[in-house]
Order: C-alpha cells, then structure tokens, then sequence
C-alpha cells in the first residue's frame, strides 16, 4: 500500500488560507509533465479533488501541489501538517503541455493559476524561450510564488487588483504594458479564474496570438466516464480531463463554461441549505 506523506508544507497566503504541500508519490513523479494534474483524497470520508501539479522532482520522488481553502475538504487538506498523508493520489492526469521555442512566450498566472503555470513557464523557459510572466491578485498580501515566477523569468509583471503592488489592475492590463512596449510575442499560456482566462483570450484574438488556457471545469472520476467536466471547444465536445486540461483559448466557449460551473455551484448551495434543513429537523 502506498503512504502518500506530506514531507513539506508552507503556508503561502492567510486569508483565504492558501498552502502548499509537497508530498510523496514516486510513481507519479517518475511520469509527470507540466500541465497535468492530480485526484487526491484525504480519507475514506473525503470528496474527491483535482489539482494541477505545481512542481515535481523525479529524484526525491515528490508531488507539489497548492490549494486553496475553498471548502470543508479543502480546509481540511490545508490543516494537514507534515507526517500526515492521503489515503489516494491519482495521476499523472490529462494531456501535457506542449512545450517547444517558439521565440517569446508569455505566462499569466492569476490567483491560484500561478501554481499551476510555475511549471509551464519553466519549462517554456528551459526549452529557450524568453519568458516574461504575468502574475497576478486581488492585493498583495495573497500574491502567491512571486520569488518563484522571478527566479525563471526574463521578466516578471505583477498586477494587483487594488494596485497594492505593481500594475493597478487585472492581468490583462499587465500584458496590455507588455504589448505597448512594442514586445512580439509568440504563445501565451493563461491560467486562473475562468473569467480571467476569457478576458485574456478576448484580448489577444484579435491581436492573433496564439493562448492556451488550462480549464478547471468540476471533475469527478478524471477518467472522461462521468462527463461532468464537458466543454465546447470549436463547437467540439471535449472532456478537460481526457482532452485537456489545456485548450485553444479562442476555441473555448467560455460562457457555457462559466454557466455549467454556476450550475454546480448553486446544486452545491442547494444541497447544502437541504442538509443543513434535514440536520435541523433531527434536533428538533
């Protein structure tokens, strides 16, 4: 039987509550690329919860991964402190990143999407290209991975909702800087928030640059079966688990997307007001 420890853990953000977790999974790392993701599940009593991998290291045989305290189970996987460990780790998931020189890319993380672009652009980096990134929060004091981003980028641009730090802005003004200084870019990868993800695919489609975006739609078994993670991507059907997790972000119907998460969001809400009504009831 597997013993998935966490061998690190290192808190990144308070509030909300974002940690990372480095954690033993040999098997997984031997076969990891960037771009792709795991399921974990921290117990026998614990949803199921896909997450991109952060960063990896073949010869110690460890998984980094970054969550966020979203939720009951998220909340309890950030509680988990080193010498503990998952009961599953499943992966290496999707398709990898095609990482090749293409000339000057540029890498866009917002949020959370720093974690899972940190590899990407690392690798986009190690391939020769020059690589500026884009780093982006609502304020400074849950700007995640910036020493990070820095140590591998040419350039590192920071935006910041509330102008704390850097660019006063979203993303999307960070790159508008990058463009208006004459810079040709050839690919972007775009990772965060899936309006986010838009916004940054609107603004490049008519300027003709290529954008890949990696599509965190729910999942449930990651293997394509329950169809839960299904996107129109040209007026194709794809399964993000199977088939991405990164797609042509001017292909990607973006607006299902959003409305199918806000489906799910709200039969969460629903499912929750039902439980906390029946968990009433019983007191009574």
């Amino acid at each position: 039987m597997y013993v998935y420890r966490v061998v690190k853990r290192r808190q990144l953000a308070s509030a909300p509550c974002i940690v990372l977790l480095e954690v033993e999974a040999p098997a997984v790392a031997a076969k990891v690329e960037p771009g792709q993701f795991v399921i974990v599940r921290m117990d026998e009593q614990s949803e199921r919860i896909p997450l991109t991998v952060m960063d990896f290291d073949r010869e110690k045989g460890t998984i980094t991964i970054v969550i966020q305290d979203v939720g009951y189970s998220s909340a309890m996987i950030n509680s988990m402190e080193e010498g503990s460990h998952f009961l599953d780790f499943v992966g290496p998931l999707g398709v990898p990143s095609e990482i090749e020189n293409l000339g000057t890319v540029v890498c866009i993380g917002g949020g959370l999407g720093v974690a899972p672009v940190y590899p990407i652009a690392r690798a986009l980096k190690e391939a020769g290209n020059k690589l500026i990134s884009v780093i982006g929060a609502r304020s400074a004091d849950i700007l995640i991975l910036e020493e990070e981003m820095a140590a591998i980028s040419d350039e590192l641009v920071i935006a910041t909702d509330d102008g704390s730090k850097g660019v006063k802005g979203f993303v999307t003004n960070g790159l508008e800087q990058i463009i208006a200084q004459g810079t040709k870019i050839d690919a972007i990868w775009a990772i965060g928030p899936v309006v986010m993800m838009r916004s940054v695919a609107n603004f490049t489609r008519p300027l003709g640059i290529k954008t890949i975006v990696s599509m965190n739609p729910i999942m449930v078994d990651g293997t394509g079966m329950c169809g839960a993670c299904r996107l129109s991507v040209g007026d194709e059907t794809k399964f993000a688990c199977v088939d991405g997790p990164e797609f042509d972000g001017h292909l990607v119907d973006f607006d299902l997307a959003m409305k199918r998460l806000s489906f799910y969001k709200d039969e969460e809400e629903r499912a929750k007001i039902s439980k906390d009504c029946d968990c009433g009831k019983g007191a009574q």
